[in-house]
């Protein structure tokens, strides 16, 4: 576990790098708020496609491989970006490194290998720490590496940055991470494999309310996904801010998530439970994304992202755990592969929506957008609260309701 969470801190530097740059990038090239939402979600389209199949591979080959083949596509894909001088290029660099993006449903399905039910939302919450340190460090790196003038910035550098972290990562994957996914499963599952793709992904959904969590998950996700692909666009026009100012609060929201995902989400899943946990996220996301377009200065701007990082960062494992509890071993690749292709379908969704409301009714939009849809998943989820909780701890069961 130490190993896999190094590894995917590596890796997500470079990530980290990368996601606040983008939109500058893209306008670099003369894009419009729309195109710069099909950029960002032209990413997760290839990566929703391919995310089923990462996850059946690493059932049936094994977590490890599947984790290193997508490491060194990632590293392709940074340094194809950081090559690019037309759009259409930096459009292409984006497919292929989403096609490549199976790393992190590999490294959920690991955690829920070597992690038991009651430790399964500390598990999650330590990727999510790892997906937190990735923004603290690679934004900021990013940010100074670029510069703080959109329109001179550097953009190769930073792209090359992030190529050398995931050959880094992946030789750290060869050198020291052992196969968590035991061989009597994988026979199992290689001995079922002439059953269907689409037949085991009918399957996977047949759990109690897996259906719905993943339709939660899809929802809290198009709303943090609007505001990654379109924040540096508005506090440009709000402020005048350039890539170094982003890259700086993007690290102060990875310093807050790494917090709350690596130290405090687990207690939290075991007094209160995975389902007040997603309600209580939500609340949050939806009050912070609101309170964006209202921030005349930056201490408010700060507030109101503090608050909408604090929700995403309890939102995000909690939907990920209440998912893995459901499954059992031999279908959790199976059902976080399609749980990855819901949330990078939301990722798909979620920037070219937001990118589209910029673009027609303004800056503001994409954020009253965010707020209605999380606060949609609040109501639902408490409606449903009684019967998710039939999979939660005891401890956690017995807490009075609020």
């Amino acid at each position: 576990m130490p190993i896999l969470f190094l590894i995917v801190v590596v890796d997500l530097i470079g990530f980290g790098i990368i996601i606040p740059l983008l939109p500058f990038y893209a306008e670099f090239f003369d894009a419009d708020p729309a195109t710069v939402g099909l950029i960002m979600a032209t990413y997760s389209m290839t990566q929703f496609l391919a995310a089923p199949y990462w996850g059946q591979l690493s059932d049936r080959i094994g977590r490890r491989p599947t984790l290193l083949v997508s490491l060194a596509g990632s590293a392709v894909a940074y340094l194809w970006l950081g090559f690019a001088d037309e759009l259409w290029i930096l459009f292409a660099a984006r497919a292929f490194g989403g096609l490549m993006a199976g790393n992190i449903s590999a490294a959920f399905a690991y955690v829920a290998d070597v992690t038991t039910p009651e430790n399964r939302a500390r598990g999650m919450g330590v990727i999510g720490a790892a997906f937190g340190l990735g923004f603290i460090i690679g934004p900021a790196v990013g940010g100074i590496l670029a510069g703080p003038d959109p329109i001179n910035a550097d953009y190769q550098s930073p792209a090359f940055a992030a190529a050398g972290l995931s050959a880094v990562a992946l030789v750290l994957g060869i050198v020291f991470l052992k196969e968590s996914l035991s061989q009597e499963i994988r026979d199992r599952l290689n001995a079922r494999a002439s059953e269907g793709r689409m037949a085991q992904f009918r399957r996977s959904l047949n759990y109690p309310n897996l259906r719905f969590l993943i339709l939660m998950s899809f929802l809290a996700t198009v709303a943090f996904a609007g505001l990654e692909a379109t924040f540096a666009m508005w506090s440009r026009r709000q402020f005048g801010w350039g890539p170094e100012q982003n890259g700086y609060l993007f690290a102060f929201v990875g310093i807050l998530g790494a917090f709350v995902q690596g130290g405090l989400v687990g207690r939290l899943a075991r007094r209160f439970g995975e389902t007040r946990l997603i309600i209580q996220g939500a609340g949050a996301l939806s009050l912070g994304v609101l309170l964006i377009p209202f921030a005349e200065t930056w201490p408010v701007l700060v507030i109101a992202m503090a608050v909408a990082a604090y929700g995403f960062s309890i939102i995000s494992p909690a939907l990920n755990s209440a998912i893995s509890l459901r499954v059992d071993e031999e279908n959790q690749g199976m059902v976080m592969g399609v749980t990855r292709s819901a949330t990078t379908l939301a990722r798909v969704a979620g920037p070219a929506l937001a990118g589209l409301l910029f673009a027609v009714m303004g800056k503001d939009w994409p954020y009253y957008a965010g707020a209605a849809s999380m606060a949609t998943v609040m109501v639902l989820v408490w409606h449903r609260k009684t019967e998710l909780r039939d999979k939660e701890q005891p401890a956690a069961k017995n807490v009075n309701e609020p």
